[in-house]
C-alpha cells in the first residue's frame, strides 16, 4: 500500500491538483476551473470529487493520508481563505474543515501559494538542507514565503511575509490591497505588463509591442520582444528588476537568507530578470551581506511547482502531527 497525499493549487482561473508521494513523484494530477462551480460549498464538494476520482484512475494500491492547498490569502493557523481579492468569494471561507468533514475527516492544511512554494522548494527543489531562504513567486501577483531556521514564518496570526505589498515607490500605482506603490505592482505580470506600456506612452520608440493591443499585451510578450533585442521590452525588465533587487535587499536586511529564489510566470523571463534584479540587490545590500546571498531560480519545474508546494505542506502536516503523537506515547 503506497502512502500519497493530495496536492492543491487554487488561483483566479484554475484549480491543479495531483497525488503524489514523499519524493516528489506525482502518480496523477487534473485541473477545473475555479470559476465554475456556484459557490463556495458547492466549490469545495467539486475538489473532493476531483480528488477521488483521480484517485480512481491508479492501479498502485495506496491510500491518500492528507491535503494540501496552496490558495490566495489563506491563513494556516484558521484554515480559512479570507477575502481573497482575486477569488470569486468573499469573506472568511472554512475551506480546512470543510473538506475534511466531506473526506472522511482526512488532515487538511491551508497557507498561501508562496508559503506553500517555500514548502515545496525546501522538500524537493534547491533549498533541501537549507535552514534561511525565501521564495519569491512573481505570477499574477507577487508573494513571498520566508524560512528562518527551518521554519516557515508565519507571524502571530498567520499572515508574515508579504513582501509584494511593502511601499516601494511612494504614492505611486495602485494596489489591490488599497495602497499604492506595493511592490507587487511593479514586479509581477501585471507590474511588467504596465510597465511597458508607461515606456510605450513616454517616447516614440519603434517597439513590436506597439503592434500588440494593450489589453492583449502580456510579460510573456514583453519576454520574447527582449529577447530579440526590443529596447523598449528590454528597458522594462531593466525597470523591474532594478525595483525587485533593490526590495529584496531590505529583506535581506531584515531576514540574512542563504538563498532567494525566483518562480512563477515573470521568472521565466530568466537572464532578463535575474540579472538588473541581482544587480540591484548587490548595490543596495548592506555591506555585511555582499556577495553572501544567492540569488537563483526555483529548482522546481514552473508548471509542477504549486502542485508539489501544496503537496509537500501535507506532508509536514502528517510528520508534525506524527511527532505530536509520539511525544504523547513517551509522557
Amino acid at each position: 500500500m503506497k502512502n500519497l497525499v493530495a496536492g492543491v493549487d487554487i488561483d483566479r482561473v484554475h484549480t491543479s491538483y495531483a497525488l503524489v508521494d514523499e519524493f516528489g513523484k506525482i502518480y496523477a494530477k487534473g485541473s477545473f476551473s475555479t470559476q465554475e462551480p456556484k459557490n463556495f460549498r458547492e466549490y469545495v464538494a467539486r475538489l473532493k470529487d476531483e480528488i477521488v476520482a483521480l484517485s480512481d484512475t491508479l492501479d498502485t494500491p495506496h491510500a491518500i493520508m492528507a491535503v494540501g492547498i496552496g490558495a490566495p490569502n489563506s491563513n494556516y493557523y484558521t484554515g480559512e481563505i479570507e477575502n481573497a481579492v482575486n477569488l470569486a468569494w468573499k469573506g472568511r471561507l472554512p475551506l480546512a474543515q470543510e473538506l475534511s468533514s466531506i473526506f472522511d475527516n482526512k488532515p487538511v492544511v491551508v497557507t498561501n501559494d508562496a508559503n506553500a512554494a517555500a514548502i515545496g522548494e525546501m522538500i524537493y527543489g534547491g533549498a533541501k538542507g537549507m535552514k534561511d531562504f525565501i521564495v519569491i513567486t512573481l505570477g499574477t501577483g507577487l508573494g513571498s514565503g520566508i524560512v528562518v531556521g527551518g521554519n516557515l514564518l508565519y507571524g502571530h496570526d498567520g499572515y508574515a511575509g508579504e513582501a509584494g505589498h511593502m511601499t516601494v515607490v511612494k504614492n505611486g500605482r495602485e494596489c489591490g490591497c488599497g495602497r499604492k506603490g506595493c511592490l507587487e505592482c511593479y514586479a509581477s505580470s501585471k507590474g511588467v505588463r504596465n510597465t511597458a506600456i508607461e515606456l510605450l506612452a513616454q517616447s516614440d520608440m519603434p517597439s513590436k509591442l506597439r503592434k500588440i493591443p494593450q489589453d492583449a499585451l502580456t510579460s510573456k510578450d514583453i519576454a520574447l520582444a527582449a529577447k530579440s533585442g526590443d529596447a523598449v521590452a528590454k528597458k522594462c525588465f531593466e525597470y523591474t528588476g532594478t525595483i525587485l533587487g533593490e526590495a529584496l535587499a531590505n529583506l535581506v536586511a531584515v531576514t540574512s537568507p542563504q538563498t532567494i529564489f525566483l518562480c512563477g510566470g515573470v521568472a521565466n523571463a530568466k537572464e532578463l530578470i535575474l540579472t538588473p534584479t541581482r544587480r540591484a540587490m548587490e548595490k543596495n545590500i548592506l555591506p555585511l551581506w555582499k556577495g553572501k546571498v544567492k540569488l537563483t531560480f526555483s529548482a522546481l519545474e514552473y508548471e509542477n511547482a504549486p502542485i508539489l508546494g501544496a503537496a509537500a505542506l501535507a506532508i509536514k502536516e502528517i510528520e508534525k502531527r506524527n511527532v505530536v503523537v509520539a511525544r504523547r506515547k513517551i509522557f
